[in-house]
């Protein structure tokens, strides 16, 4: 026999390589806790699915239903002002958006080893507003709880409290644990509340906890509720007693959570888009330096401008300094040394250090008047020196000084 027929039927006795399959880990279908009914008698409804079970509650509120200064309805109106004011603004929402307000309850912070126990919903429909609250029953019923949310079937628009750092993540790493049994959780368009309150009232709200914002900002304050501190002690009691009667305490803190969440969107909303001041100088100076920031210059400099014009000449300083900054961009340079000039007299170090710079630019390359431009950056010197330890602030200072000792002695010259 041929050395070749011999490889032939080697190969043929080994066959083909089979490749492995790979199985889905088998999934058992966990017991239900001993304490279903003691938790249904607290109105708490059983839900079951192919993966375990949970508890669930339902709330509806008409759209005239008043949560602090605002009746929800009001909501619609936002999204309307959003639709006729052509800015495209990440706050803004379109008519065809489905729109969830969302927050979750958690045993902790951070970790692997840290659960979701409640997930709340509250969905904007044609007619009413529908709060919907998922109750984990125990953590061995975690894939049921997780699925029920329906957070794979359909994208929408997510509006949260921090959750682009906190509840989103840990709802994905929730997910990540359960994967090889729950369907893929679908990416949302969020929107973070939290993050739109830094930015139109910094330098105004001490703190951003929501309770604050509701009490200064929203005419809402709570009466009987719990400290955030102690929800996931209520849980962990509930499971481990059967007791619920302070869990529906938690259930009620998340509902006003998810409450103020609409009527923040709605406030927050009248601020950005209405020229009329319910706020403060510098709650719209922060509004115009946001539109700034976006590249939405017209609506900024209308923002600033009415500032400037409304306010007080000793809290408009800001205000002069960002609409300054905006103007000398646009190579305005007559109007941007007026800005920077009064903006002078009543922003901090920090932002009038940054004016003094401007100055001394527009001064010695547009102007070239080197004297005034030495005057500024003379200026400049001495406030890093007294409040400022940089070196290579420093420095760059002294560079330009002695650039503009050496025009003024050339112009002396010629």
């Amino acid at each position: 026999m041929s050395y070749e027929n011999k490889m032939m039927q080697l190969k043929q006795m080994l066959g083909k390589k089979q490749e492995k399959k790979v199985e889905k880990p088998s999934f058992t279908k966990p017991d239900k806790p001993w304490y279903v009914e003691e938790w249904k008698k607290e109105g708490l409804e059983v839900i079951e699915n192919d993966f375990g079970m949970l508890f669930k509650r339902q709330v509806e509120y008409p759209q005239d239903y008043l949560h602090g200064s605002y009746q929800l309805k009001m909501f619609f109106e936002a999204i309307k002002k959003w639709q006729t004011s052509a800015i495209e603004h990440p706050f803004s929402i379109d008519y065809d958006e489905t729109v969830v307000f969302f927050d979750t309850e958690t045993t902790g912070l951070k970790g692997v080893g840290t659960n979701i126990f409640l997930l709340g919903f509250l969905e904007v429909l044609e007619n009413k507003f529908l709060l919907t609250q998922y109750v984990l029953a125990d953590p061995s019923h975690e894939a049921a709880f997780l699925f029920e949310s329906r957070l794979w079937q359909r994208s929408k628009t997510i509006v949260t409290y921090n959750g682009k750092s906190f509840d989103w993540p840990q709802l994905e790493t929730r997910w990540t644990l359960n994967q090889q049994i729950l369907p893929k959780l679908k990416n949302m368009r969020q929107i973070d509340l939290l993050h739109s309150t830094k930015r139109i009232w910094k330098n105004n709200l001490e703190r951003m906890k929501l309770t604050q914002v509701e009490e200064t900002k929203l005419g809402f304050k709570r009466n009987g509720d719990i400290p955030g501190f102690l929800v996931p002690i209520i849980y962990t009691d509930a499971v481990k007693t059967g007791n619920a009667s302070s869990l529906m305490k938690v259930l009620t803190h998340n509902e006003w959570d998810l409450l103020s969440l609409i009527t923040l969107y709605i406030h927050s909303t009248n601020l950005l888009l209405e020229s009329h001041s319910q706020d403060t100088a510098t709650t719209y100076t922060n509004i115009g330096k946001w539109y700034g920031d976006l590249k939405i210059t017209e609506q900024s400099e209308t923002v600033l401008r009415t500032v400037t014009n409304t306010f007080h000449e000793q809290d408009v300083g800001l205000a002069h300094f960002y609409l300054a900054v905006q103007q000398k961009k646009r190579k305005e340079y007559d109007e941007a040394t007026k800005s920077f000039q009064k903006a002078l007299m009543t922003i901090g170090n920090k932002e009038k250090l940054k004016a003094l710079e401007h100055l001394a630019i527009i001064y010695e390359h547009q102007y070239k008047d080197y004297s005034k431009a030495f005057d500024y950056t003379l200026k400049g010197i001495e406030m890093i020196q007294n409040n400022d330890s940089k070196a290579r602030k420093l420095l760059d200072w002294t560079k330009r000084l002695n650039r503009l000792k050496n025009k003024m002695e050339r112009e002396i010259n010629n």
